[in-house]
């Protein structure tokens, strides 16, 4: 038995296919993802999913967003996804030590949200890329 999994951006389908299982990072932690799983709606952080096929695993970085789980179908909604293997490591450390950069000069509290976003937005690229590795 599979479940249909549709990820979706604004401006893309990011996946849209059948998989055995799913791990997916919530608000209140991650959850694993197998057919027949109840219904919910539950809000997305920022964090890596993880998709297991029949002989493989993907894993992609989700940028917040709602997964809705319903009837063996999974979709997702999501401000930005992207799969690992699309992510430039170099670039990725470059994103997350300017974003550091930034923390640290922040001028007011606006400043410092937006770059401790963008920090945990880079970190989360970096830990998903290094864990494939």
């Amino acid at each position: 038995m599979t479940l249909n999994l549709c990820v979706l951006t604004p401006n893309k389908i990011v996946w849209d296919s059948e998989v055995k299982e799913i791990i997916l990072s919530t608000n209140n932690g991650k959850i694993g993802v197998l057919p027949n799983h109840a219904p919910i709606v539950t809000a997305i952080d920022i964090g890596i999913l993880k998709i297991r096929l029949r002989n493989q695993r993907l894993t992609m970085v989700l940028m917040g967003g709602f997964a809705r789980i319903y009837n063996n179908e999974i979709t997702i909604l999501v401000n930005d996804g992207e799969r690992v293997n699309d992510i430039n490591l170099q670039e990725a450390q470059k994103t997350l030590e300017i974003a550091k950069a930034n923390a640290r000069k922040a001028k007011g509290r606006r400043q410092l949200i937006e770059a401790n976003l963008t920090i945990k937005r880079a970190s989360t690229r970096v830990e998903a890329v290094n864990a494939i590795s």
